[in-house]
């Protein structure tokens, strides 16, 4: 059966703002963890594994198991693939650099988007945006500081990765939104990681700690609360609309950071962030600002 798309902008920007909190928090704990010794394919293992449960109960009080089915999945698939992909790289970003320095990597997600759309989509990119992705590049150099910073490259190249398959996956979460719910989505994505990582669990796992065993509950309770709030975001505004929520994180980051790790940002960091942060509302600005101008033009075509 298929859902409608019904747009909410305020509700999805609630929701995009809730969900950014808990991937602060599931940042933090994946950070604690690695730092406790425990391997990143278990983390990404157990990160998946707890939220199943939780799905299941959630499906069961939405409308039964009934609506976990799906009439896409090679869409499912391809979302998984690229999503194993994107964790990898996202965690290991988190445990490589800094928390803010992470966080701030990850802004550049919309820069990527307006690239892949020249490339994939053959759009046609104006000053506006191709100016934004110079200046937020331009930040990711001055916190980077390549040659001569106290941010290690290897980590800015991880997080960068990351934040480039989330350009892929948020596109793709929005055609899924059309037809899927977000539990649905979400149940997937994490049925299929459990099952490709299992293979690798008894390689890596070792005996945990009751500490290590909390730290990996909370990676999964504060990660399942992230996902399917960005999930159901996508389901009631844009990509364009909704992104912009995603850089509150930076002052969970920054607040998390001092209080767990008695880290605070570069002075690099300071001064490259907001070029990154600018670029990213420039480019949601001017896609808004397109996206209305073609509305209306399809109106006036319309009505000739």
């Amino acid at each position: 059966m298929t859902t409608t798309t019904t747009d909410r902008p305020m509700l999805a920007l609630l929701m995009r703002l809730a969900g950014i909190a808990g991937f602060a928090v599931m940042a933090a704990f994946i950070k604690l963890a690695s730092d406790s010794g425990i391997h990143l394919a278990e983390l990404i293992f157990w990160r998946q594994f707890t939220s199943l449960p939780i799905l299941l109960v959630w499906a069961m009080l939405a409308g039964g198991l009934g609506t976990l089915k799906t009439q896409r999945p090679g869409a499912h698939a391809m979302r998984a693939g690229y999503g194993i992909v994107g964790m990898i790289l996202n965690f290991g970003g988190v445990i490589l650099l800094p928390l803010a320095e992470a966080t701030t990597f990850g802004f550049t997600g919309p820069l990527f988007a307006t690239i892949l759309s020249v490339v994939i989509l053959r759009e046609t990119v104006g000053v506006w945006r191709w100016s934004a992705v110079l200046a937020g590049f331009a930040g990711v150099v001055i916190i980077a500081q390549p040659g001569g910073g106290n941010i290690p490259l290897f980590g800015a190249g991880v997080a960068l990765g990351g934040a480039f398959m989330i350009a892929l996956i948020s596109i793709q979460i929005r055609d899924l939104s059309r037809t899927d719910r977000p539990t649905t989505i979400v149940f997937w994505f994490s049925m299929a990681t459990v099952l490709l990582t299992l293979p690798i669990m008894p390689f890596v796992h070792e005996p945990l700690s009751s500490h290590q065993w909390l730290l990996l509950l909370g990676i999964g309770l504060a990660g399942t609360w992230g996902q399917v709030l960005i999930t159901m975001a996508l389901r009631f505004g844009e990509v364009s609309s909704v992104i912009v929520m995603d850089y509150s994180s930076l002052i969970w980051a920054t607040l998390l950071g001092w209080l767990i790790f008695s880290t605070l940002p570069t002075t690099a960091t300071w001064f490259g962030a907001p070029l990154v942060i600018a670029a990213g509302i420039i480019i949601t600005w001017r896609e808004r600002v397109l996206r209305k101008q073609r509305f209306a033009a399809q109106v006036q075509a319309a009505g000739t």
